[in-house]
């Protein structure tokens, strides 16, 4: 009885041996799934993900680049020689000649006044003119101030300035790289004024190649901010009011 009982066991334990094995669900994985399957599932998932992410971010790489391409392109390198007059000019502060430039061009009769937008609290009538004694006589009579702080302030301040005096054209004085910006703020708050551009360009900017193209991607980050204000806000400040 001892050896049929010892023979029974035997087999048993044989049995047990032969039979297949599932892994049971531990709360690692799906039901039902072997850990090895999911474990051959995963990596292909973050691979997909991975990819998926390096490619928005080239993608978005990409856009940035051709869209610094185009903003350079529209930045002049030259200084031009004006073909036309126009009712006013208004001079951008911020960098170095704009102001000197439009004094120039008020003297020669571009316009019929000129407004220095941004302008310094120390910076008047009697400084320009101790700056510029040759064209004392124009500054003291026909130069215009205002303190905005920054572009959308130059473009507000010019509009209560060209609209109480009737300016249907302008000439824009600023530097090169600060245009594209300029004129998209003013054009936004004077739709119906003609805006004649007169970039400044320094000898100091031709030099310092590098510090030029980071002042301009900067300028183009702003730019592009400035564009999607103005989407979201299409209706320039002051309209529709009524």
């Amino acid at each position: 009885m001892f050896v049929v009982g010892a023979e029974f066991y035997a087999i048993m334990a044989k049995g047990a041996e032969e039979m297949p094995t599932v892994e049971s669900n531990t709360g690692d994985g799906a039901a039902g799934l072997p850990r090895a399957a999911e474990r051959s599932a995963a990596p292909p998932l973050l691979r997909r993900l991975g990819w998926l992410t390096f490619a928005l971010c080239a993608s978005l790489l990409l856009l940035i680049g051709l869209g610094f391409f185009w903003f350079l392109r529209n930045v002049p390198d030259e200084e031009v020689s004006l073909d036309r007059n126009a009712d006013g000019i208004v001079a951008l502060t911020g960098g170095a000649s704009r102001i000197a430039d439009a004094i120039e061009l008020l003297a020669s009769g571009r316009g019929k006044r000129l407004l220095i937008s941004g302008a310094y609290r120390a910076t008047n009538s009697k400084e320009i003119s101790r700056l510029n004694p040759d064209f004392e006589r124009w500054v003291r009579c026909c130069v215009d101030f205002d303190r905005s702080l920054n572009t959308l302030g130059n473009a507000l301040e010019t509009k209560r300035w060209a609209e109480s005096r009737g300016f249907r054209s302008l000439i824009v004085v600023t530097s090169n790289y600060h245009m594209p910006r300029a004129l998209a703020e003013l054009a936004h708050q004077l739709p119906d004024v003609a805006l004649v551009p007169f970039p400044v360009v320094t000898d100091r900017q031709r030099a310092e190649w590098l510090a030029t193209m980071r002042r301009t991607f900067v300028e183009y980050v702003k730019f592009v901010f400035a564009k999607v204000r103005m989407g979201v806000s299409p209706e320039p400040v002051g309209r529709g009011a009524s």
